[in-house]
């Protein structure tokens, strides 16, 4: 069955070259020109990508994203941004985008990224199929990580994590004192076939940082300048 991908974005001349060339790719492609149109849509039906342009009448590409998520919808999302707009993408990755590509761009590299993106979905959800086949508990500290159900809790309380953050830690936990190089991240994480840059592994560690460092102590990340980045979990003593 031909995978399905959504197309969210306003200027007619982009939309229609979208749509014909991921048709052409065999890929089954509906596009939808508002943002809150799309949000609707990506909600009510079943996507394997989505593809979401920033600037959209109604919801723009960051609200629908961050709305998305918070609606625990975790369909992969490839942004379009502007050509030299770090923000855009930083903002993007933060909001919980797999991926950007950078207007003007090519149909082949629009066509890598795509399937890029939906081989790490799949590796993913088979990853997520296996650790559910072997159900345990990884512990570092007060730091209890639930693989099978994609959970952390911390301290006693709960903290929710994007799927991406979620892999992140879990790579980290494992090697706990250890010195991990972006690069590892990167191709663990995103994979060797990943096209973007180091900077999406420093936004989302950034981003788990805060989350787990918030109102306690006891674990923690550290940045290991030019290098990478070690998780450190302190035994507290009862």
């Amino acid at each position: 069955m031909a995978q399905k991908i959504l197309v969210i974005e306003d200027e007619p001349t982009l939309a229609r070259l979208l749509s014909y060339n991921l048709s052409q790719e065999g890929y089954n492609t509906k596009v939808v020109d508002h943002g809150g149109d799309g949000l609707q849509e990506a909600l009510q039906q079943s996507y394997d990508l989505i593809i979401l342009d920033i600037m959209l009448p109604g919801l723009n590409g960051f609200e629908v994203l961050a709305k998305l998520r918070q609606k625990g919808n975790s369909t992969p999302v490839i942004i379009l941004t502007a050509r030299n707009a770090e923000d855009e993408v930083v903002q993007g990755l933060k909001h919980g985008a797999d991926d950007y590509i950078t207007k003007p761009f090519g149909v082949a590299e629009l066509l890598a990224r795509v399937s890029a993106v939906l081989r790490r979905t799949q590796s993913d959800d088979a990853i997520a199929d296996k650790l559910k086949s072997n159900e345990k508990v990884i512990q570092a500290g007060e730091l209890f990580i639930y693989p099978e159900k994609y959970e952390v809790v911390l301290n006693g309380e709960s903290i929710p994590l994007r799927p991406k953050e979620f892999e992140v830690l879990l790579y980290l936990v494992q090697r706990p004192g250890v010195v991990v190089t972006r690069d590892d991240l990167m191709n663990i994480v995103w994979g060797f076939d990943y096209i973007g840059g180091q900077r999406t592994v420093d936004v989302h560690v950034s981003s788990l940082r805060k989350k787990l460092e918030m109102n306690q102590q006891s674990v923690q990340i550290d940045s290991i300048r030019g290098v990478g980045y070690k998780l450190v979990a302190n035994i507290v003593k009862k």
